[in-house]
């Protein structure tokens, strides 16, 4: 039997994050997540299972509340590179969890990067 959609990803998830885990010990976690309608992204100290910032197209002072476009993506990632400095935090790892690396995603992570977040 075929493996559905969601099984792939899900699969395509643990993998990419379990592979970026073993090289990043001791880093926070730049977590993404992509919806149809919104994009999301947090800041994770694994260690001690805390989010230190956190960033979403749902807020309304970033002014795209709904939008799931490539602007909306690069001013979450603007936001997260701003509120992580707020935190003390200047280098991280990219955990894009199954979803490739083009787009929004990309635009996310190049904003953040702009925004002086090293990963």
């Amino acid at each position: 039997m075929a493996n559905s959609k969601r099984t792939l990803f899900l699969k395509r998830r643990l993998r990419v994050r379990n592979s970026l885990r073993k090289h990043n010990v001791g880093k926070m976690r730049l977590s993404v997540h992509r919806s149809n309608k919104n994009i999301s992204v947090q800041l994770i100290d694994d260690v001690n299972g805390v989010t230190l910032a956190s960033a979403s197209s749902l807020e309304k002072d970033l002014g795209v509340v709904g939008k799931n476009n490539i602007d909306a993506a690069a001013k979450v990632g603007a936001a997260i590179a701003e509120r992580a400095k707020k935190a003390g935090v200047e280098e991280c790892y990219f955990d894009r969890g199954g979803f490739l690396f083009h787009g929004k995603v990309k635009a996310l992570a190049d904003a953040a990067r702009e925004g002086g977040l090293k990963f």
